[in-house]
């Protein structure tokens, strides 16, 4: 199969069905809410992604912006352009076979016409060791990007400081990203790298944590912060109000300390593509 038809296959299937790991976190905030409400959220929820799930119909309205991380490997055959016209054929056969939202506009302040194709995506380029190549995608909805934000943190702030700035975050985003959310924390690198590796977090499993023992004590602990805030399941109080936080982290000038934070809603929606050689 050509590379574009599994990237379009990949799209397809993430309008409207969740990873295992995504429903397994929704179905123990299901058990664990105390809250009535944000447990009625919760069911809601549950209910739509059946009925997304047994229709193939998307899970949201907002079915998200084209949000691409390319792991290309140094020796890979497959040139960047066969690449990229791969992935704008595989967006672009997802947008006109599935019930996709057309939500992209061609320049952000004037006019803002409506592509209607839901193209260009978003597009980050990595090279790796190796001749595979490693296509992800997140459709990512602005219910939730809307509430991203960058903060230039003092260096010796420390955890602590790293804790607050994400509970402050989420706390003034409270109710509008649709929570339970997901979040990915960028640390280090400039601001916009920050800001990078925050989305590159939510690409991680929601079980797998952070290689490094520290920042992986620092995930379990920005989630609990987040707890406490009592925002809950679609803003309405409650015990839940995450559903997972991810950390991803690298050098940084030792006068800064960038903190960016990408948070998800619950429609946690990624496609993966694999390449190893077959048909391009």
């Amino acid at each position: 199969m050509k590379l574009a038809d599994r990237i379009a296959n990949e799209l397809m299937h993430a309008v409207s069905h969740l990873s295992g790991d995504v429903l397994d976190r929704i179905r123990w905030a299901q058990k664990t809410e105390t809250s009535e409400a944000s447990r009625a959220v919760l069911d809601a929820i549950a209910k739509n992604l059946e009925l997304a799930d047994a229709h193939s119909l998307p899970m949201c309205q907002d079915t998200g912006m084209f949000l691409v991380f390319v792991d290309v490997g140094k020796t890979c055959p497959l040139g960047l352009a066969a690449i990229e016209n791969a992935i704008l054929e595989g967006c672009a056969l997802a947008v006109s076979k599935a019930y996709y939202r057309r939500s992209v506009v061609e320049e952000p302040v004037y006019e803002r016409t409506n592509t209607q194709t839901n193209l260009p995506p978003v597009i980050w380029w990595q090279p790796v060791e190796g001749s595979s190549l490693t296509i992800q995608i997140l459709l990512k909805g602005f219910g939730s990007e809307n509430c991203c934000q960058v903060r230039m943190l003092n260096p010796t702030c420390g955890e602590e400081g790293v804790i607050e700035a994400v509970k402050s975050i989420v706390l003034s985003a409270g109710g509008k990203p649709c929570p339970p959310i997901f979040l990915g924390v960028g640390l280090g690198g400039s601001m916009d790298r920050a800001a990078y590796l925050s989305k590159r977090a939510l690409l991680r499993p929601v079980d797998q944590h952070h290689q490094d023992a520290r920042y992986a004590a620092l995930e379990e602990k920005i989630l609990a912060a987040v707890q406490e805030t009592e925002i809950g399941s679609g803003g309405l109080g409650g015990v839940i109000t995450a559903l997972g936080a991810a950390v991803e982290q690298e050098p940084t000038h030792i006068a800064g300390l960038p903190l960016a934070v990408s948070i998800n809603c619950w429609a946690d929606r990624k496609a993966k593509v694999v390449w190893e050689g077959e048909d391009a």
